[in-house]
């Protein structure tokens, strides 16, 4: 839309062809109102909306937008955490910018990113990271939204708890039926309750509801994993069908590996299987020195035990921790 100015009024998206199992990468707000969003095949939002208008994807136009973003953030201050090309958190305690105010600073950051970039920008302002991602999804396309420290209690109290990060349809479905509806809601449920029906999550589920998160803003945040996959313009019907994948996308992963940072060390492998009735599953061991392809097949097995479907996507990956993180203990070689 910004290099393309007829496009404005159009219902686009980013993704592949219908034809080719094509998936929406992302599409702008006037697609959406026909009810196309991120992940969806390119088939099924084209029959939502007919007149949608399929642009593929230029990563490297996108990774230079980005880049500018990020050194505009940079301006104001050094701490800034990325989520993804388009996304960050900023602190701006330290900032003296616009009388030191985060939200004269949210404002003027979104105006230079239109001047300079041109594109919209939306930001959400608040006293921690988890508030301030629930914010900057509430005035969107081009809106900024304030959370102050006095209005966390009131605002927490009517949030819908399925706007908490990592609560998904299912965990969602799940809290309605226990009458959960709101973070309001949650806060009348005990630790020992919640933890006794989410797991772990449910500690993390009773804090987000009173709006306390006390993570800090990573400035040095670094990879976790790395990951190839392949989703097939035709299903792959059996086991040795995918195993014949397997070669081209270690190739590619190898590559990519070579490229990455000494300091990572490599701890486990993984194989992504995606079924077409779009169920995933994921299976990870320790990593196998070399990375053969011997290890990736003994991975394929096992994932393919778990369906009976054919499958639309393959993906092979490894996992990191980081050497050069503070107090990580390390598991030495036991021969040279």
């Amino acid at each position: 839309m910004r290099d393309d100015p007829s496009l404005k009024n159009l219902p686009i998206a980013i993704g592949g062809k219908s034809d080719r199992r094509g998936v929406v990468a992302t599409c702008n707000y006037k697609a959406r109102q026909y009810g196309v969003h991120s992940a969806m095949p390119t088939g099924q939002a084209l029959k939502l909306c007919p007149d949608l208008v399929v642009i593929p994807g230029t990563m490297a136009k996108y990774r230079e937008a980005a880049q500018q973003i990020r050194q505009i953030f940079y301006r104001y201050t050094d701490k800034v955490e990325p989520l993804s090309l388009d996304e960050a958190y900023l602190d701006v305690t330290d900032c003296t910018e616009c009388q030191g105010s985060a939200t004269l600073i949210a404002q003027e950051i979104r105006q230079v990113i239109a001047k300079e970039v041109g594109v919209t920008a939306s930001a959400g302002i608040a006293p921690n990271k988890f508030l301030a991602k629930v914010a900057s999804d509430l005035n969107k396309p081009d809106g900024q939204f304030v959370i102050t420290p006095d209005n966390v209690d009131g605002f927490v109290e009517k949030l819908e708890v399925k706007r908490i990060f990592g609560v998904g349809k299912v965990t969602n479905e799940k809290m309605r039926r226990l009458g959960i509806i709101t973070c309001g809601d949650l806060q009348q449920r005990s630790v020992i309750e919640l933890v006794d029906k989410f797991g772990v999550f449910g500690k993390r589920l009773h804090d987000l509801s009173f709006g306390r998160d006390d993570r800090e803003v990573n400035a040095n945040s670094r990879r976790k994993s790395l990951s190839v996959e392949n989703t097939f313009s035709d299903d792959l019907a059996d086991l040795q069908a995918c195993q014949d994948k397997l070669p081209n996308l270690l190739v590619e992963l190898r590559s990519r590996l070579r490229r990455i940072d000494s300091d990572y060390l490599v701890t486990k492998q993984f194989i992504k299987m995606k079924f077409n009735d779009f169920t995933a599953t994921t299976v990870e061991r320790q990593m196998v020195k070399n990375l053969p392809i011997e290890s990736f097949e003994n991975l394929c097995n096992e994932a393919w035990e778990r369906s009976d479907l054919p499958v639309r996507l393959l993906g092979i990956g490894v996992r990191f921790v980081d050497t050069r993180a503070d107090g990580r203990a390390m598991q030495l070689e036991l021969f040279p």
